[in-house]
């Protein structure tokens, strides 16, 4: 059932990508899907330094450079809140040059503060597959997903982040993480004993703390696809500057600096 889902999901991204390619010749150097948790632990004060740190980097000189010197000169950006579900944000919009960037910029600073309860990873990933992921406008050299948060998905078992995340990759897309490490937080083991949905069984999850610190979850569990990588925060005062330096890496297509690199795949 998995791998019909994947095929289905492959032949609409193709079918789509060739009508427009047929339509008006255009294609984007990436199409890149920015999801940001918004589950209980994010407070209005966090959501408003995640928004203000993505708006600041639509607004830098370097990374405007970086959107518009690609192959295509174009990008295609969507921006998607998750917690118990997922929501569109800002719909999938082109950036080919500084007004686009900082347009897009000022549309981030004005989203209302968006909340939930719990962290839906792969319900996130599953939803992107059936609506973003379907409804890129043009074709692409590249599709990224963008995942950042401040814990492991409390509301499934642990592999289904992995089985929506292969089912992705399996699409030709690639997910990168931005885990925000908090100290006295999340800083240490995650997992056992963690906040979870009514119902759910954290499992599968090495005792060892290497195996369960919140960065090492996510490049098990979360990252796949062509170059994958992951870029921690350490805490929400430092995800502007997580942020400005992954997004510079998936629009310029640069390989990441090595020392949180991790190819999957």
């Amino acid at each position: 059932m998995r791998w019909l889902r994947c095929l289905s999901f492959v032949a609409v991204l193709a079918a789509a990508a060739t009508a427009v390619a047929q339509g008006n010749g255009e294609s984007a150097d990436t199409a890149l899907v920015i999801a940001i948790d918004v589950s209980q632990s994010v407070d209005e004060a966090r959501y408003r330094m995640q928004m203000d740190g993505i708006a600041a980097a639509f607004e830098d000189k370097e990374v405007i450079a970086a959107i518009t010197s690609g192959a295509n000169g174009q990008i295609l950006i969507t921006l998607v809140t998750w917690s118990d579900t997922a929501a569109t944000a800002i719909p999938w919009t082109r950036i080919a040059n500084a007004s686009d960037s900082l347009a897009v910029a000022a549309a981030i600073r004005a989203l209302p503060p968006s909340t939930g309860e719990f962290t839906c990873m792969a319900r996130m990933l599953r939803t992107l597959q059936v609506g973003a992921m379907r409804q890129i406008p043009m074709p692409a050299n590249r599709t990224v997903v963008d995942v950042s948060g401040d814990g492991i998905d409390n509301c499934d078992d642990t592999p289904a982040t992995g089985i929506e995340r292969d089912l992705i990759v399996a699409a030709g897309g690639t997910i990168n993480g931005l885990p925000i490490i908090i100290k006295g937080e999340n800083d240490e083991i995650v997992g056992s004993g963690a906040y979870r949905k009514p119902g759910y069984d954290i499992n599968n999850l090495s005792p060892s703390k290497d195996s369960t610190t919140l960065d090492a979850w996510y490049k098990k569990h979360v990252i796949g696809g062509r170059g994958a990588f992951i870029m921690p925060a350490k805490g929400y005062e430092d995800f502007g500057r997580a942020f400005r330096q992954k997004f510079v890496t998936e629009v310029s297509g640069i390989a990441p600096p090595k020392p949180i690199f991790a190819e999957k795949n």
